[in-house]
């Protein structure tokens, strides 16, 4: 399992110590997907669950939040110095330094979140989830925190007035993704060749090479990985499909949404989320 200094992870921030209070607390990433260990964490969670009180109790008790992610930038991304950083990366760092545990972040395979989460591979789901019907209605959810939206992406020169121009057409998204929400949900998206992919970025490498026509993704991370100056300087934004929000996904019935909840409190009094957000272009959700 890969981990990363505090030393690093701060730099990387590029936030005052007093604006973010990362003093106690450190944070780790692992490469491997989590589900490959589910069966060994569901029994030692069930073992360890059993003497603790509640969902927040058992993840203070073992001193560590695991956190699901995929590489999602400017969510949760290496930077070109090798710092693993991103708004949710700092951002749960400091939640988790102010519920008194470390981070470890774990790669995920999105597709099958919730059955790591329940299988206890790992304690929530925090990567830019959008908090669809299906999330909340079988996991414990924060607020939101953050605004997204679904956009088409498309190569420079194609000729795009509306979905009905992809009727027909291959589109690609992330497997279990809002963006594959999207586009079943879509009346003329719903009538293209659709092809999933195991992460957004892998959408972007498609249309890119002509493999694909068009990519149903995330507002956030399109903003941060496509246009000039970027490695898909020839993709563009020409539509967005809805409007959504960001929140954290834990066990339903878990205790431990609250207590992030309160955190998101404090760090909204303090200015720590606006200066992510401000850092990393987001917008906050109200």
């Amino acid at each position: 399992m890969k981990r990363i200094s505090r030393r690093n992870f701060i730099k990387a921030a590029g936030l005052g110590m007093a604006a973010l209070g990362l003093a106690a607390c450190g944070s780790s990433a692992s490469t491997s997907t989590a589900a490959s260990s589910a069966a060994s964490a569901a029994a030692s969670g069930t073992a360890e669950s059993g003497a603790a009180a509640s969902d927040l109790d058992y993840i203070k008790e073992k001193g560590s939040m695991v956190i699901g992610y995929t590489v999602y930038e400017p969510m949760n991304y290496t930077d070109a110095d090798g710092n693993f950083t991103g708004f949710d990366t700092e951002l749960a760092t400091a939640v988790c330094e102010k519920l008194g545990v470390e981070p470890e972040f774990v790669e995920i395979n999105w597709d099958t979140k919730v059955v790591e989460l329940d299988a206890k591979s790992i304690d929530c789901i925090w990567n830019g989830m959008t908090l669809t019907d299906d999330i909340m209605a079988n996991t414990a959810t924060t607020k939101a925190y953050a605004k997204n939206a679904q956009v088409v992406v498309v190569k420079d020169g194609t000729d795009y007035t509306s979905t009905a121009d992809l009727v027909g057409k291959t589109v690609v998204a992330e497997a279990g993704s809002a963006g594959e929400a999207a586009i079943e949900g879509d009346e003329n998206l719903a009538q293209a060749d659709y092809v999933s992919k195991s992460v957004q970025t892998d959408c972007l490498m498609e249309v890119a090479a002509g493999t694909a026509d068009a990519a149903v993704l995330d507002l956030t991370l399109a903003n941060a990985m496509i246009g000039a100056g970027t490695d898909y300087a020839s993709l563009k934004i020409v539509d967005e499909l809805n409007a959504e929000e960001y929140g954290v996904a834990f066990r339903k019935g878990s205790d431990a949404a609250d207590a992030v909840n309160a955190a998101f409190d404090e760090l909204t009094a303090d200015g720590t989320m606006q200066a992510l957000a401000d850092k990393y272009d987001l917008a906050l959700a109200e």
